[in-house]
């Protein structure tokens, strides 16, 4: 079965936007406009997710999820409320992408025998060599 890419493209429609009034920059405008983008997605409750999917992602995000397995990431960087949804956005493709990742299991090598061979002489070598700086 071919990997997919698991991001915001195809998990648009299941994410919640909410937006609230900001602490971040902005003077007096924080206190009119609500800028705070918060971006909530239920990893549980996900019906485009595949429950492998949802187990590597449970998983891997353990320390981000909610006890409900739900997401929550937020941007109030800017004094738009547009590009904090595109920055919210692209956290979340970043959150994704990195857990999403597999790591390669790594093979157990056997060292060949010239190599051990080439390695016990280099040790024999330098051991000649301090024998030899010995008081007698």
């Amino acid at each position: 079965m071919a990997e997919r890419k698991i991001g915001s493209k195809l998990l648009f429609s299941e994410l919640e936007f909410i937006a609230s009034r900001s602490d971040g920059p902005g003077g007096q405008n924080v206190n009119k406009v609500n800028s705070k983008i918060t971006l909530r997605f239920n990893v549980t409750l996900s019906a485009i997710l595949t429950s492998d999917e949802k187990q590597m992602l449970q998983r891997k995000l353990a320390g981000q999820l909610t006890k409900e397995g739900v997401l929550v990431i937020q941007a109030k960087e800017s004094r738009s409320q547009l590009q904090n949804k595109e920055d919210v956005v692209a956290k979340f493709d970043r959150i994704l992408s990195k857990a999403s990742v597999v790591v390669k299991q790594r093979k157990k090598t056997k060292l060949s025998k010239n190599a051990k061979e080439k390695r016990i002489q280099g040790k024999k070598i330098n051991a000649e060599k301090k024998k030899w700086r010995q008081k007698p």
